[in-house]
């Protein structure tokens, strides 16, 4: 294990900002995991745990818990379609070399930034697809206990972006050291969501293998999605809405977008829909882009501050609010 000090948060974050971290373990070992946490506890620190840090805002103010970097990538299986991750593995390397062997179940989540780690902790999905419908279980630190315990998926509270990991009053109890997820072969079938249907349409492509729905999606969001490594961002900002039958029905009166999806038993209203037809898509707010692309994506153009983004998120949950009366939800995890 490495143990650093006064470590920027805007050096292990994507979105590029926050202050220092006093205390940091890079952990690569299950060993060193638990290791960690007991320097936490016998210290008085806090954990947070950060992967690709893909999905985090740092705040301004010095960190005194301990950061976790995820850095378990040795000791993958595979049994028949049955893969054991290690949790610190980038998830679309994975996804790549599954696809590339002709397994299905994970190719429409092609591009998701971070960890396959971290998949878990929010029910990651795309396209029609999402971490739940493969997955089998997860092997954990259980700081409560200071014993490695394998969490099968019932067991894990599924929902939107939502699971046991991010939920109760210590989102950080459980350290995910490998995921293991069942896939099959064999390939989807549509009906697909718009976009992507439109990009297999344009490109003739009726055949879709994994490989092919992974190069269609990796397509897709390449056009309508910044490369943080380019253009620093938190991936999706604000949570796409949930709304019962009779609010979907009141919004799609006032012209609101509203996808059935009748199959998971939500109606949806997209984040991304109401910025735009807000007309702020494109649109700077102290030093933060709503991206001109896809307005789901908050792009850190010149702000340095966390205070710039408090900002420029009440700018935006504002108007949207003002216009239909529906308040967002940030997304990203703040680091605090």
């Amino acid at each position: 294990m490495k143990w650093l000090e006064n470590v920027k948060l805007a050096e292990i974050t994507t979105m590029r900002l926050g202050g220092a971290a006093k205390h940091v373990a890079e952990v690569r070992t299950e060993e060193d995991v638990r290791e960690a946490y007991r320097w936490a506890r016998e210290h008085g620190k806090q954990v947070f745990i950060v992967g690709g840090g893909s999905n985090l805002i740092g705040a301004d103010e010095p960190y005194d818990g301990l950061i976790i970097l995820n850095r378990i990538v040795d000791g993958g299986t595979e049994d028949n379609g049955v893969f054991t991750v290690p949790s610190g593995v980038v998830m679309d390397d994975f996804i790549r070399d599954v696809v590339d062997a002709g397994w299905s179940g994970m190719e429409a989540m092609a591009k998701i930034p971070g960890t396959i780690g971290a998949a878990p902790v929010q029910n990651a999905g795309a396209y029609g697809q999402e971490i739940k419908d493969t997955l089998v279980g997860v092997r954990c630190y259980d700081s409560y206990t200071d014993e490695f315990v394998e969490i099968p998926t019932l067991e894990l509270d599924f929902a939107y972006r939502h699971s046991i990991f991010n939920s109760g009053d210590e989102p950080f109890r459980y350290f995910i050291v490998s995921v293991t997820v069942k896939l099959h072969k064999g390939q989807m079938e549509p009906p697909f969501y718009n976009s992507l249907q439109a990009y297999l349409d344009e490109h003739n492509i009726t055949d879709y293998t994994p490989r092919a729905i992974f190069d269609a999606v990796s397509a897709v969001r390449a056009v309508k999605l910044p490369d943080p490594a380019v253009e620093p961002s938190a991936g999706s900002f604000f949570k796409n809405i949930q709304v019962s039958d009779g609010e979907a029905a009141g919004l799609r009166e006032k012209g609101v977008m509203v996808w059935d999806q009748s199959d998971g038993g939500r109606n949806v209203v997209s984040s991304g829909w109401l910025i735009e037809n807000a007309g702020l898509k494109g649109r700077e707010f102290n030093g933060f882009q709503v991206s001109d692309k896809a307005a789901l994506i908050l792009i850190n153009r010149s702000a340095f501050s966390y205070a710039d983004l408090v900002k420029a998120r009440a700018a935006i949950v504002d108007a949207v609010r003002e216009k239909y009366g529906i308040v967002m939800e940030q997304e990203p995890v703040e680091i605090r």
